[in-house]
């Protein structure tokens, strides 16, 4: 089966925890209305050579880009137009608590090698270990990204080396 690369976009595309005065190198301002009925707007950080890269990395193993995010279909609307992503099929939530992302991605990815992005896999440490319990005859990769910093050279390296260990 294909190989299934999920983002989250609060943290690695948009590193939202990075000084507010020092704006990551390569990285653009955008800011869009919460919704149209609303004037509040939401500021984001977002690198614009992000988007073309990890279409690269997922070409070159035969694998498929998908969102992970708590901005579900947005994502597609505002996030990958802004970083040159195509419309990418999305992990939708639907109120999933307590136990976070892990079970809707579990029922998303199921039967596929799956890497993940994403800056909040600590939050439920027991949902994590029975989410990589069950995934354990499947090549996993959460891929644990600073929202400080937001995607780096360091975390495209690890995904290109976990794709060619799946290829």
């Amino acid at each position: 089966m294909r190989p299934l690369i999920l983002l989250d976009v609060d943290g690695p595309l948009s590193p939202w925890a990075a000084p507010r005065h020092a704006k990551p190198a390569g990285y653009a301002e955008h800011s869009w209305r919460l919704s149209r009925w609303s004037r509040k707007r939401q500021r984001i950080w977002l690198n614009p050579a992000h988007g073309p890269r990890l279409v690269a990395l997922a070409g070159s193993a035969d694998a498929e880009l998908a969102w992970a995010t708590s901005w579900e279909h947005r994502a597609n609307r505002q996030v990958g137009p802004a970083i040159g992503l195509p419309p990418l099929p999305v992990v939708e939530f639907a109120g999933e608590q307590p136990t976070w992302k892990f079970g809707p991605v579990a029922r998303f990815a199921a039967g596929r090698p799956l890497a993940w992005f994403d800056d909040d896999f600590d939050l439920f440490p027991a949902a994590r270990t029975a989410f990589l319990e069950r995934r354990a005859a499947l090549p996993t990769e959460l891929i644990d990204v600073d929202a400080h910093t937001g995607l780096t050279d360091h975390h495209f390296d690890r995904l290109e080396r976990w794709l060619r260990g799946v290829g």
